[in-house]
């Protein structure tokens, strides 16, 4: 799952939010230097990788892809989940989309100094192209894949993504529905035990 994926899976606690979106920065053993409900939201998205990665739903949609892309496949998948998320948005929260990344943003700010460094470089220009608003869109997905693809010197060809988006759009989108439904049930049963 990407960025907005994880924030919603934080069953709207601030703390596990910011745990959730920071994990990728925080190797191994380092989330033991975080308060314990940050700590908790880093272990909470590691949680949710593992489990997306292994689920059959989601390896339909990476197998669509991994002729064109090989392992950068599941990055893609992430990605384009995440855009049925935001597209979708009013079946998940009764907040409006652009209120809840607003919030998130806010978030972040207020917590700035306990954010890992490379996290603080990515923050502005993620408030300032509005990354999880954009999720919604197809044009604002292409310019993340853009993104991502120019972060891999090119190499990823994730640009491409979008033509296999467009062209399975409703299977993509009906494998999300599918899979999201489980994965809501899986992260607050995990929540609870850790």
């Amino acid at each position: 799952m990407n960025f907005l994926a994880h924030i919603y899976l934080s069953h709207n606690d601030d703390e596990i939010k910011i745990g959730n979106f920071i994990a990728d920065s925080v190797r191994g053993k380092k989330h033991q230097e975080y308060p314990p409900k940050i700590q908790k939201g880093i272990l909470l998205h590691r949680h949710i990788d593992t489990y997306t990665d292994a689920h059959p739903t989601v390896r339909m949609s990476t197998k669509r892809l991994h002729k064109n892309y090989s392992h950068y496949s599941g990055v893609i998948v992430d990605i384009l989940y995440d855009h049925f998320l935001a597209k979708n948005w009013k079946n998940y929260s009764d907040i409006p989309l652009e209120t809840y990344v607003n919030d998130f943003y806010l978030l972040l700010e207020d917590h700035f100094e306990i954010l890992p460094q490379n996290v603080k470089r990515l923050l502005p220009h993620m408030i300032h192209d509005n990354w999880l608003l954009s999720y919604a869109s197809i044009e604002g997905i292409t310019k993340v894949l853009e993104g991502m693809n120019r972060r891999t010197q090119n190499r990823s060809k994730m640009n491409l993504a979008v033509v296999e988006l467009q062209e399975f759009y409703d299977e993509f989108e009906a494998e999300f529905t599918s899979f999201f439904d489980e994965l809501i049930e899986f992260s607050k049963q995990k929540l609870n035990e850790l």
